[in-house]
């Protein structure tokens, strides 16, 4: 039977901003417009969104650094807002970046200094340290100082110092941003493995791999709204009457680009410029009549590498929050 340890019930969050510079003007944003989900004891839970859709505010709402302005929040059957003191010993959050860390400390001064925040027995501590080192494979520079680490390096110790409580959800906030790619998915299995161990995770990510490789269902938002929750498989197996095309093309015109989208058929249009090539993705139901519109649209124009395939996570993605042309 499944044990839901987070549930939200018609949250709403709002606050007051200034706009304008001379005659200023008091304008009230809607950070989350209503949102409700659950997450089940064991889950990797996603949050995914563009940038200002919602998921920070979120996320700080369930971990009692921002109170919700309506709606209803039970984390681990406690309030967030009247329960703080009672919440905040099993729970922990860990941001993207490098923030949080004390740089001029050796890496297990830092888990100690943490450990002593979180009231972990002196006696106790130099085990769970150096466990906690070798979890995220630290364990030979335990006694380097944290400036001396790479960006990699400092993420996965901040992993670490997001365990010393052994929290049992552990809240992940773009934990992978600016990681290169060995780094980033290091942390990946890191974060396979605290699950494996029974930790509880949210995760909020840009990354739309990252998303369909660890999570067990995700939440897509939208400027405050929940847009669709559901598993990454049942994402992409709804959205399998959608083909994209994808192709490279050499001597054409923003605006024949931009006549791709005029075709009612085509639902999204994504164009990157790379020098002298245009890289271009279409998603649309009918391949076969949008193959010749793009031949005649694009007259002229060399086409290299056109290919159909059946979308993914981040062609979901695209569907169900990106606009017309991008």
């Amino acid at each position: 039977m499944n044990n839901t340890i987070i549930d939200v019930s018609h949250v709403k969050r709002s606050y007051k901003t200034e706009e304008g510079i001379i005659k200023k003007k008091q304008k009230v944003v809607e950070a989350l417009k209503g949102i409700s989900f659950s997450v089940q004891e064991g889950e990797i839970f996603g949050l995914l969104g563009p940038n200002g859709a919602g998921k920070t505010t979120m996320i700080k709402t369930l971990t009692t650094m921002l109170t919700p302005t309506s709606g209803e929040i039970s984390v681990l059957g406690f309030n967030p807002v009247t329960e703080t003191k009672q919440l905040r010993p099993h729970i922990n959050f860990i941001l993207g970046g490098e923030r949080n860390l004390y740089w001029r400390l050796s890496a297990y001064d830092n888990l100690a200094y943490f450990s002593d925040l979180y009231r972990i027995p002196r006696a106790v501590q130099k085990a769970k340290i150096n466990e906690l080192l070798e979890l995220v494979n630290l364990q030979d520079v335990a006694h380097q100082r944290v400036e001396t680490f790479s960006k990699g390096m400092k993420q996965r110790l901040q992993i670490a110092r997001g365990l010393v409580n052994n929290p049992k959800i552990l809240f992940l906030d773009e934990p992978s941003i600016g990681l290169d790619p060995v780094s980033a998915r290091k942390l990946r299995e890191i974060i396979r493995e605290l699950n494996n161990r029974g930790t509880t995770i949210l995760l909020t990510t840009h990354y739309m791999y990252e998303a369909d490789e660890l999570c067990d269902r995700i939440a897509f938002i939208d400027k405050g709204n929940l847009v669709a929750i559901d598993t990454p498989q049942n994402f992409k197996l709804k959205a399998d009457n959608v083909s994209i095309i994808a192709f490279t093309t050499l001597g054409t015109s923003e605006k024949n680009i931009h006549r791709l989208s005029d075709l009612p058929i085509i639902h999204h249009v994504q164009a990157e410029n790379r020098g002298y090539l245009t890289n271009i993705k279409l998603h649309t139901h009918d391949p076969q009549t949008v193959v010749p519109f793009i031949y005649e649209t694009l007259n002229g124009a060399a086409i290299q590498d056109l290919t159909i395939t059946k979308p993914s996570l981040e062609d979901v993605y695209v569907e169900l929050i990106g606009g017309k042309v991008s």
